[in-house]
């Protein structure tokens, strides 16, 4: 009995054991055919043959209308395997295949590609020096399809070709600034280019294998994908390709003619904050930055901060009018200084006689005693607060790669000479795009936009994506929109106050504000005779489209706001008629500037 007992144990255990082996073996058997199955595969290909990657292209982007601004193009390499040269070799010559030495072979490829035969020659006799069995010698770089088709049709064995993308800018310099640019490795350094490249731009590399002979060659049929690559996808800017190569050349006109040192200008559609055009002068051409100094590579509306000056009065009179302080037709007695305290003193530019102005009057005539007296008449965290809504000191929606914030602090921290300057647009800093976002805000109902630079990434399956949030946020009411516009209609009707006259825009009605800051010294004064001048404006105003800004930095040969008035004119005539806007059919508000 204990033998049959033994027996049955001895088995019971064989048969365990074999289960054992047989559950090890099934495991490895699916963790090397399943679950490391393509390691283990690319881990073989790679020691059959030779491993090259397949670059995923980068995606292009792309105006308004499609026009493309930056696109990726295949550039390939040559690489002579210096071993196989040594005696001749079978090349396809017009058609027909003869056997040459490599001097003849040279110039053959050289013929193609523009270069001597030395060029080639060179190359491959300087990689034999140090090794006679020398596998590589770069000899012919960076062309374009045409030329490789014609260098591969020479079908020389010992030639071989890579290939890599190489990013171009078709425009050249048209919304160069805003596109930003690649480095010489390929990375994204700066502009839409940095801000969307995982996002969007960016493509997957995938690779191949492949098996050489003992001769170098390929042979036929032995390249397998290994891993697929998959191309980024394309980026959609709200950039209207036109206007924007408009503005940048009336700007490359106007700032040397006014002896300035930049400038720049802004259309923005009012519904729905759509930036159509980012113009600025000096730009930078992508596909030459050495022609252009660093300092001029920033996109000036997102990174380059300043006072804003008088074009921040419409502001402080919205938050007045807003909270029932004031209206157009408020009446002011406005002396052209103002001391009402020590350590304050408030000038406007030119001397005047004490004059008997209405709020419209303030700012028709760009009265900094006019502003301060009436703003100051509001509490300070309530008028500061209204500035943060208006987006005065915080970045924008577009969330541009390096843009910054500008210099707002709190009424806790002002003294009172800021308490003042503050309400006509000194004693803080603000970027271009911040201006933007709130005359927006003010031309649009009072209903505040984010700004938007691009429409959306599409994506290979036609998705688009990382579209941008279009909610608006009400700033002030509509009734206070419309206000505001109308009482800058004045500004260019060339009245006696006006500070851009005669710039009109016929069948149109327009509201705009002129701006003159001077330039800070760093040490809390104001340069002389340094101007930072602009103008910003809305057309329509009975149904408001368009916002225009044109910006001039330190002109010298007028040096108001007058130097920006011209420029300002043109633009806006353009964009009005590029999107055909209809003519107004309102009448003009009128409000009175004096009393």
């Amino acid at each position: 009995m204990t033998t049959v007992r033994s027996h049955r144990r001895r088995a019971a255990f064989a048969i365990a054991a074999v289960i054992v082996i047989v559950v090890v073996f099934v495991v490895r058997l699916v963790d090397l055919q399943v679950v490391r199955a393509d390691a283990l595969d690319r881990q073989a290909a790679e020691r059959r043959g030779n491993v090259s990657t397949i670059e995923g292209s980068r995606g292009s982007i792309v105006a308004e209308d499609g026009t493309v601004l930056a696109r990726s193009v295949t550039r390939y390499d040559f690489i002579a395997t210096p071993k196989f040269t040594t005696k001749p070799s079978n090349i396809t010559i017009d058609g027909k295949t003869k056997k040459v030495s490599l001097d003849v072979a040279a110039a053959a490829i050289a013929k193609i590609t523009g270069q001597t035969p030395s060029d080639i020659t060179s190359p491959i006799q300087a990689a034999l020096a140090k090794n006679k069995d020398s596998m590589y010698a770069p000899i012919v770089k960076g062309v374009d399809v045409a030329t490789y088709q014609k260098l591969t049709a020479l079908q020389i064995p010992w030639l071989d070709s890579t290939s890599h993308q190489v990013r171009v800018y078709p425009n050249g310099a048209v919304a160069g600034n805003i596109l930003g640019f690649l480095n010489g490795q390929g990375k994204p350094q700066a502009g839409l280019e940095d801000e969307y490249d995982k996002s969007c731009l960016a493509g997957n590399n995938g690779e191949e294998t492949y098996q050489v002979g003992a001769d170098g060659v390929t042979i036929p049929g032995s390249t397998k994908v290994q891993k697929a690559a998959k191309d980024g996808g394309e980026l959609v800017t709200t950039i209207d390709p036109d206007l924007q190569w408009f503005a940048q050349d009336e700007l490359a006109k106007v700032v040397p003619q006014l002896g300035a040192q930049f400038g720049m200008i802004s259309v923005v559609s009012v519904k729905d904050g759509k930036i159509r055009v980012a113009a600025q002068y000096p730009s930078a051409d992508p596909n030459n930055l050495d022609a252009t100094p660093v300092a001029d590579w920033d996109a000036m509306m997102f990174q380059d901060t300043y006072e804003p000056g008088s074009i921040f009065k419409p502001l402080t009179a919205a938050a007045l009018i807003d909270t029932g302080r004031a209206s157009p037709t408020s009446q002011l007695v406005v002396p052209d200084t103002l001391s009402p305290q020590k350590g304050v003193f408030v000038s406007d530019d030119e001397t005047h006689p004490v004059q008997h102005l209405t709020l419209t009057g303030v700012l028709t005539e760009s009265s900094n005693v006019g502003m301060s007296e009436l703003g100051t008449s509001m509490p300070d965290q309530e008028r500061y607060d209204f500035m943060k809504k208006f987006g005065i000191g915080s970045k924008t929606a577009v969330g541009f790669p390096g843009e910054v914030g500008g210099y707002f602090t709190s009424p806790s921290s002002w003294d009172a000479q800021t308490r003042y300057a503050t309400t006509f647009g000194q004693g803080l800093s603000i970027t271009q795009a911040q201006m933007l976002g709130a005359y927006q805000a003010i031309a649009n109902g009072g209903v505040k936009i984010p700004l938007s630079l691009v429409q959306g990434c599409k994506q290979a399956d036609g998705k688009m994506t990382d579209v941008p949030s279009t909610k608006g946020t009400r700033v002030v009411s509509a009734q206070t929109s419309q206000e505001i516009l109308g009482m800058l209609e004045n500004v260019l009707k060339g009245g006696p106050l006006s500070t851009l006259p005669n710039t009109e825009i016929p069948g149109y009605l327009v509201a705009a504000k002129t701006g003159t800051a001077q330039e800070p010294d760093g040490s809390g004064g104001y340069r002389k005779g340094s101007y930072y001048v602009s103008v910003m404006g809305v057309a329509p105003v009975d149904n408001p489209q368009y916002l225009v800004s044109v910006n001039i930095g330190f002109p010298t040969t007028i040096t108001s706001s007058l130097a920006a008035g011209p420029l300002f004119k043109t633009m806006m005539s353009q964009v009005l008629k590029a999107f055909r806007v209809q003519p107004s059919t309102a009448p003009p508000a009128n409000y009175p500037d004096t009393y």
